[in-house]
């Protein structure tokens, strides 16, 4: 997960919206636990996004729980997400040039050592 407060709070929202676009009747609890953060993190994300109009609670009709919901990414969200998506792949994007620049240094790294110890 990105190192910074901002970039991992983006990384959630993301997480959410595009678990929330697939499973509208996800709890806060299975959130939390597929996105990596705690319940109440989980809520307060959910919360935040529903607040900004990203997503749209709806109880469940036939639930015996009242307190369940059904979680409905709206135009504003699916939008939100499309963009989020966007900057989540050029993120990675960077992140796998940086890495393959780093294990290609280390490669040669190894080669010229084992050279010169051969010698």
């Amino acid at each position: 997960m990105p190192s910074n407060r901002p970039e991992r709070r983006e990384e959630a929202r993301f997480r959410i919206l595009r678990l929330l676009k697939d499973n509208p009747e996800m709890s806060t609890r299975d959130i939390a636990h597929a996105v990596g953060v705690s319940n109440g993190a989980a809520w307060y994300l959910l919360a935040a996004l529903i607040e900004k109009g990203l997503v749209k609670a709806q109880n469940f009709s036939k639930s015996d729980q009242k307190a369940k919901y059904a979680y409905a990414l709206t135009p504003v969200g699916l939008a939100e997400k499309a963009r989020l998506t966007r900057s989540f792949l050029d993120r990675k994007r960077n992140e796998f040039e940086d890495l393959r620049q780093e294990i290609e240094s280390l490669s040669e790294e190894l080669s010229e050592t084992e050279l010169t110890g051969k010698n």
